[in-house]
């Protein structure tokens, strides 16, 4: 039996950290489905937080998508945002490290589709019809603060930065499809409003 001891009230030392109760921690985020497979990302504490894609096929096999030096996180409007799309079995993210778009088709390493110029991209959402991915760019050149922000156009073989599609707002998120690929609707607001002060779609 361990010794007992007697510790002043307030300096007693827990056996139980808080590093002990995160070390087995997984976060699930950003669920989407593709075909019978459903991909999700896992925000693993006991890899310093590395964010995983993860796929479940349909005979409930679990898979780790990205491999261990990538991690499918963005940091558009600081705090991040959607980090990762998939069609048909390839998967495009937006790695941690470096802020590129990276195209991984199934059983391959993941290739960069972007440049390494400052950009940073989220929400993508795959235009099948025109082999692009639309979505949100942060652009970081002339500043690390004072960023630009638009809705560009990403050709899915790789792309220097994208298109710009739409643009003059200070901030914008979740572009998304019809489902006919005809119509492209987004939201946006303006300094001084957050989100929930004033958006419009």
């Amino acid at each position: 039996m361990a010794e007992k001891i007697i510790a002043p009230y307030g300096s007693w030392k827990s056996p139980i950290t808080a590093d002990l109760i995160v070390a087995g921690t997984i976060n699930l985020s950003e669920v989407a489905l593709d075909g019978s497979d459903i991909y999700w990302i896992e925000g693993r504490a006991a890899e310093r937080g590395r964010n995983c894609i993860v796929r479940r096929a349909p005979d409930g096999a679990n898979q780790d998508i990205t491999p261990p030096a990538f991690n499918a996180r963005t940091t558009v409007h600081e705090y991040g945002g959607g980090a990762y799309a998939v069609l048909d079995g390839i998967v495009y993210f937006s790695n941690f490290s470096d802020q590129r778009l990276y195209r991984q088709a199934r059983g391959a390493e993941p290739q960069p589709i972007t440049s390494t110029e400052k950009m940073r991209y989220a929400d993508g959402v795959i235009d099948a019809r025109r082999n692009r991915m639309i979505c949100v760019r942060e652009d970081h050149r002339e500043s690390d603060h004072d960023c630009i922000n638009t809705l560009v156009s990403i050709h899915l073989d790789g792309d220097t930065a994208g298109t710009v599609m739409v643009e003059g707002n200070d901030f914008y998120s979740s572009p998304r499809l019809s489902p006919d690929g005809r119509w492209l609707v987004w939201l946006a607001w303006n300094h001084p409003n957050l989100p929930w002060d004033g958006t419009e779609l």
